[in-house]
């Protein structure tokens, strides 16, 4: 058995990958508006943040009712409650990954995580 999962990722519109990767800790999902369209619902969470990073293109979030532009190289977390939906530029396609967790859930990260060997 192996201590990995990998694939690849079509240019689907959306794209979960906890079933794919046996994901047990993280919901991650690549995603791909084309321009002038736009995610068809606003939505919130009961207890994940969700943290997007935006891979190509540029659009927009509308968060609690306040733009914020977007364009390839941004990341932005948005807490559970923030109310949440994502355009494209009438231009440009976005294409972004979603990674969506329990907020307050780290306990421990990078090297407090890690076991360090040397070789």
């Amino acid at each position: 058995m192996s201590n990995y999962s990998k694939v690849s990722v079509a240019n689907d519109p959306r794209t979960e990958l906890h079933d794919q990767l046996g994901l047990t800790g993280a919901e991650i999902s690549i995603n791909h508006l084309p321009a002038g369209a736009s995610v068809p619902f606003v939505h919130y969470h009961k207890t994940n943040e969700e943290i997007y990073i935006i891979l190509s293109g540029k659009g927009k979030a509308v968060v609690d009712g306040e733009d914020i532009e977007l364009s390839a190289g941004d990341i932005v977390r948005i807490a559970p409650d923030g109310k949440r939906q994502f355009f494209a530029a009438d231009d440009s396609e976005i294409s972004y990954a979603c990674i969506q967790v329990k907020a307050g859930s780290l306990e421990a990260y990078t090297a407090d995580d890690a076991v360090i060997e040397q070789v």
